[in-house]
């Protein structure tokens, strides 16, 4: 019988913040795969728990995911830790939760500390719906792309940001999204703990002056109900009424709808909409 894999969330900074179920998974278990084991250590010396530790990073992911497989299938049972928060969230963990998919071996997933939802709580921004979307690529036109899918999404967007990368990311942020609400949350549940809630000008300006220190999540306001009803009137405001119907009929709406999209738009009665359409 194979053992089970057990995917452990682990303090983003505060080590209160373990859960009971955690260390009863820790304390339990043959050995522990982590993304740095000299940092796993000091949470497991910190609750005095004695195990067997393995590396699991980013750049061994793959080989380690075939030696974690045969030991889960000797009956081994494993925690997957990695330095914070949950394995598998802009951390290695997908790779070894595919395998175990497909050989059909058991695995757990325990709740946890996680800065993203701790961060957007934090930031006052709409919690309602939100794109995470991890640290952005470093090679710009992979940026590039990436903001492009994103920047007229109305969904709070969430990031992750190195101090080093921070200044030029804001920048990146400001050139291609424009001057948007923004909550930098840095440090989170640490000593140092700050949250700064401005503009991304204003983040700018700040950190032109105040050096970025620690790990950053950035909060960004999606783009606003009235920015996008600006756009769509854009679109249309210097077209002819039968114009505006063709142009709805051309993106493959019949021309009931049309009518009524452009009567919607215009704000005026359906009838007057009408009179234009018969023709078409």
């Amino acid at each position: 019988m194979s053992g089970k894999l057990y995917v452990v969330p682990t303090p983003i900074g505060n080590l209160k913040d373990i859960t009971l179920r955690a260390l009863e998974v820790l304390q339990a278990v043959d050995l522990i795969a982590a993304e740095d084991t000299r940092q796993s250590l000091k949470l497991l010396n910190h609750f005095n728990i004695k195990k067997p530790l393995i590396s699991y990073h980013k750049f061994n992911e793959n080989i380690k995911s075939d030696n974690i497989i045969e030991s889960l299938i000797e009956g081994k049972n494993i925690a997957l830790v990695s330095d914070a928060g949950t394995p598998g969230i802009s951390d290695p963990g997908s790779v070894i939760i595919k395998r175990c998919i497909q050989e059909n071996i058991p695995f757990e997933v325990l709740t946890g500390a996680t800065a993203v939802t701790t961060a957007l709580v934090y930031s006052g921004l709409d919690t309602t719906k939100f794109l995470f979307r991890g640290f952005l690529p470093r090679d710009n036109k992979d940026r590039k792309q990436v903001i492009e899918d994103i920047k007229n999404r109305p969904e709070t967007l969430v990031f992750y940001e190195a101090p080093h990368r921070l200044q030029k990311t804001l920048e990146f942020l400001f050139e291609n999204l424009g001057d948007r609400k923004i909550a930098l949350c840095r440090e989170l549940t640490k000593l140092h703990e700050e949250i700064i809630r401005v503009s991304l000008k204003e983040a700018i300006e700040y950190y032109t002056l105040n050096a970025p220190k620690g790990e950053f999540v950035l909060i960004i306001e999606g783009k606003s109900d009235e920015e996008i009803k600006r756009e769509v009137e854009a679109e249309w405001q210097e077209l002819t009424i039968e114009e505006h119907i063709k142009k709805y009929m051309s993106e493959g709406y019949n021309k009931k709808d049309a009518v009524k999209m452009v009567t919607k738009d215009r704000g005026i009665s359906k009838s007057e909409v009408y009179k234009y359409s018969i023709n078409l």
